[in-house]
């Protein structure tokens, strides 16, 4: 009888001194995925992912295929049952379309669109850029090739992608860009997350890929909280510190 009550005052003291702390860790979102857009894969985030790590983040970036989007969607749901707790979802450019389907997730807190598109459900890449075109953009920087992808032009990625960025680095895009399947461009949104979950909006205004007057209309219209800054559609690269601190709020927001 006596063992019992001990254990008993055992098991009440435990649960009293850990429970406040097991509550707040369970909250905290320190897991951040990103996902990026056409053209430029992945590696282009490297200086916001060591932003992060150094600052306590767990980063994972999707290499999505750029088949289709319901294959893009399925590689970041891959890369988010794989995560230990509550994700902020980040995409760039057309990865805006990815996280706001794969965003539905149970384990997404929050998602950021870094100059990318915030589409209803039954918009397309296509019908949202149509709707604001770039104002000057050069009709052939987009090619295709015969077998159904696109790609930019080589001599059209620094003035029309990275214009912020060194020649070089633009040129360095240019060679290794990935091709994407003309499907991801008339592909159309089902339900998108940011209808019931947070938001968080980064508006570069001297993009020349999408009309900055675009990516304000559609944060607006999905209450997305807005920051702008003076870059161009990569503005992941050129200010990474900037792109860091506005991924940083939304994990921070979604952990009170």
């Amino acid at each position: 009888m006596i063992k019992h009550i001990l254990f008993r005052a055992a098991v009440a003291l435990a649960v009293t001194t850990t429970a406040p702390w097991s509550i707040a860790t369970a909250a905290e979102v320190k897991n951040i995925v990103i996902v990026h857009g056409a053209f430029a894969d992945g590696s282009g985030w490297r200086a916001v992912s060591n932003i992060l790590a150094k600052d306590g983040y767990k980063v994972t970036i999707v290499q999505e295929p750029l088949t289709s989007l319901a294959d893009d969607v399925a590689a970041t749901k891959r890369v988010l049952d794989l995560q230990d707790g509550p994700s902020v979802l980040v995409g760039h450019s057309y990865g805006g379309m990815v996280i706001s389907d794969a965003g539905n997730a149970d384990n997404v807190a929050s998602l950021v669109y870094v100059a990318a598109f915030e589409p209803d459900k039954g918009e397309s890449l296509a019908t949202l850029a149509q709707s604001k075109p770039v104002e000057n953009m050069r009709k052939d920087s987009i090619r295709a090739t015969a077998d159904g992808f696109l790609y930019l032009d080589p001599a059209a990625v620094h003035e029309a992608f990275a214009a912020d960025l060194p020649q070089a680095e633009a040129d360095f895009i240019a060679r290794s860009q990935v091709f994407a399947s003309q499907k991801l461009f008339g592909a159309e949104a089902g339900e998108p997350a940011w209808k019931k979950k947070p938001s968080f909006a980064l508006v570069a205004t001297e993009d020349r890929s999408i009309n900055p007057e675009l990516e304000r209309s559609m944060a607006k219209r999905a209450g997305s909280k807005t920051y702008e800054v003076k870059a161009s559609h990569v503005a992941f690269m050129s200010k990474p510190n900037e792109v860091a601190r506005l991924i940083e709020e939304a994990a921070k927001a979604a952990s009170k």
